[in-house]
């Protein structure tokens, strides 16, 4: 018996990837995909060529049909997943304003952000589940093209990542709840348009209708365009499903939100997040996303930097790779020696303002110390995040899943594990974010998809103590530095 094929597509803040699942097994059959060539501007642009995006989609699919061969034509539907915010805006004619699409970590909008969030900050959390941060939408909107960019009809349609490739392969318009909410579009209460957020933006006069029609995922938003299909070599008519963001798409793939787990993402982002029952009173996190789902939230402690702040590290001092940073970081204890780093390159959800930064470079110490900072910092920071999720209760306490790029690495893992005292699941599929889309596939097809294996990854019991003491030491050093961060943080607007 021929099994169906699903594939998923997850444009990442720094790569695109597509995967084919074999429907019965769940087994990846062919994968492809690259880095996307995102381009760094002053004062912390971060954009990219709406030309690199289509080619690097259709090459990925391209190469996924190549490697299927004649099973190509078992292929039943395929969707996407992306990156949250960002700015995927679109003119008249509906294609990206000036070319280009905004990526999340763009931090251009920080001064504006900051400035919102001291006069609407905790009305806007009240009514979208978010304070103002940098990457959202309609603040880079408001930045990049001004308060009267819908009216002057600059701005004509507002989608995000995994949107945006859904038009390309077929040439309509629809986005979820979980984007848009995550965005900060929508109400938090309601799951419908925010006229709060887009005035507080000072975009008033952009509207429901600038957002794409929002669908439940795994619905078919329609079918890969002809000259898509014949460019690609997938089948003509193939369905497309809409998806969700990256996270929860990650999040359904290995069944976290059925066993109440939480998870941290270890990607360019520092991601830690929980599927859990709506509260009455909000708990003061990150951030809570209405994904459309009745009584259910998504909810979020974030940074823009987790495993940016180790690409970063080998782009500047001089590492061949991630990789290669990571293995010279554990060749130097817990601590390096005293130097401590602040692991917010692209900026932090809190404190307000929080920028990278080492504390305690001596001249003893050498690119090895440098790289176990960063590595002791982006686990302390994650252990951070999903520590303040637990303490409101949210989540079965102790379960957490480390998913994402970073999650290959088990010494990553365990030095979570460490940080928060208890063991963490480690999935060994690190494409959950695909995984998530083709699940959507197959869900708007009446299938599923079966989960990946999980692998327990254990916390270290005999350096527990010192483990706990960096851990606490790490609290206190980014709280009392909370003041200079803001100082700083003035004095860059």
């Amino acid at each position: 018996m021929k099994n169906d094929i699903f594939i998923g597509i997850d444009m990442g803040s720094t790569g695109l990837k597509a995967v084919a699942f074999d429907g019965e097994t769940g087994l990846g059959l062919a994968t492809a995909g690259s880095a996307l060539p995102f381009i760094r501007l002053p004062e912390g642009g971060c954009e990219l060529e709406a030309a690199a995006i289509e080619s690097t989609l259709m090459q990925a699919l391209q190469s996924i049909a190549s490697q299927l061969g004649p099973r190509a034509a078992q292929v039943r539907a395929l969707s996407c997943t992306g990156h949250g915010a960002g700015l995927y805006a679109l003119d008249k004619q509906g294609q990206l304003l000036r070319g280009r699409a905004v990526a999340s970590t763009d931090q251009r909008a920080s001064a504006r952000a900051r400035a919102l969030a001291l006069r609407q900050g905790a009305e806007l959390f009240e009514e979208v589940g978010f304070q103002p941060w940098a990457g959202q939408p309609l603040l880079i909107a408001a930045q990049l093209y001004g308060g009267d960019a819908v009216h002057t009809g600059a701005i004509h349609r507002l989608l995000f990542a995994k949107d945006y490739l859904g038009l390309l392969l077929t040439g309509e318009m629809a986005t979820d709840a979980s984007d848009a909410s995550t965005g900060g579009l929508l109400s938090e209460q309601t799951g419908t348009w925010s006229r709060l957020a887009s005035c507080a933006a000072d975009l008033s006069d952009l509207g429901p209708a600038t957002l794409a029609p929002i669908l439940p995922s795994g619905s078919i938003i329609g079918t890969l365009l002809p000259a898509r299909a014949a460019q690609c070599g997938l089948p003509a008519g193939l369905p497309v499903a809409i998806s969700a963001i990256d996270l929860l798409a990650s999040l359904a793939a290995v069944g976290a939100p059925q066993r109440g787990q939480a998870v941290a993402v270890l990607g360019t982002w520092c991601v830690n997040a929980v599927v859990d029952d709506q509260r009455e009173a909000k708990p003061a996190i990150g951030g809570i996303v209405n994904f459309g789902a009745p009584g259910r939230r998504l909810y979020l402690e974030n940074s823009p930097s987790s495993m940016a702040n180790v690409s970063w590290l080998a782009r500047t001092v001089g590492f061949d790779s991630a990789a290669q940073a990571v293995d010279c970081a554990m060749t130097v204890p817990l601590g390096a020696h005293g130097l401590r780093f602040m692991p917010f390159i692209n900026g932090g959800g809190g404190p307000e303002g929080a920028s990278a930064g080492f504390i305690g470079l001596t001249s003893h110490h050498d690119r090895s110390h440098m790289a176990r900072a960063v590595v002791d910092a982006v686990a302390a920071l994650h252990a951070r995040h999903l520590a303040r999720l637990a303490s409101f209760g949210l989540g079965v306490r102790g379960r957490v899943a480390a998913l994402g790029g970073g999650a290959r690495d088990a010494r990553l893992v365990r030095l979570i594990a460490s940080f928060l005292g208890h063991p963490l699941e480690r999935c060994g599929d690190d494409e959950t974010g695909a995984r998530g889309a083709a699940l959507y596939a197959a869900q708007s097809q009446g299938a599923g998809l079966p989960q990946p294996s999980i692998e327990v990854v254990e916390h270290d019991t005999q350096e527990a103590t010192a483990h706990a003491d960096y851990y606490d030491s790490f609290h206190e050093l980014v709280d009392t530095l909370a003041p200079a961060f803001a100082q700083l943080a003035e004095a860059r607007q």
